[in-house]
């Protein structure tokens, strides 16, 4: 029979397609693969390093807000600082002013007594050259008697 021959035959056939797939398709599947399996490690690879510098950047992030807090306190207190120290120059401008405006007051109340006092003066000198003018019955002249109501004056 011819059964022999055909297995024969296939068993060639056989053998040529798996030489021709070895040959010219093997290699090319190979290389695929290879090249597949590679691109499959560094996505992998690629991906762990992408996750390690996530966690680098999220402690970085970290780090940076930490420092920028405390620079803001830092800043913060600055400020306060400041705001106490120019309160307080305000309140030391407001004590000098205070006390010159005092000055000037008690200078002026100072001048203005004098002068009730030479006004008063000058009143009771009047009072006593018209008390006296009555006394005497006879005008007392005033120009004559300058040094005279001068004196009285001070005297008063």
């Amino acid at each position: 029979m011819d059964l022999n021959l055909t297995l024969f035959a296939q068993a060639l056939v056989i053998l040529a397609l798996v030489w021709f797939t070895k040959a010219l398709i093997w290699p090319h599947l190979m290389t695929a693969i290879a090249t597949r399996q590679k691109t499959i490690a560094d996505g992998l690879a690629a991906g762990e390093r992408g996750k390690a510098d996530l966690a680098n950047a999220e402690k970085r992030a970290a780090e940076e807000v930490q420092a920028a807090r405390a620079r803001s306190a830092e800043i913060i207190a600055q400020a306060e600082q400041r705001a106490a120290q120019i309160v307080e120059e305000a309140k030391g401008n407001a004590k000098i002013e205070g006390d010159r405006l005092v000055a000037g007051a008690k200078a002026e109340i100072g001048q203005e007594v004098f002068r009730a006092k030479e006004t008063l003066r000058q009143q009771v000198a009047d009072l006593a050259v018209a008390g006296a003018s009555k006394i005497l019955r006879r005008e007392i002249d005033a120009q004559k008697h300058a040094d005279l109501l001068t004196q009285l004056r001070q005297e008063l």
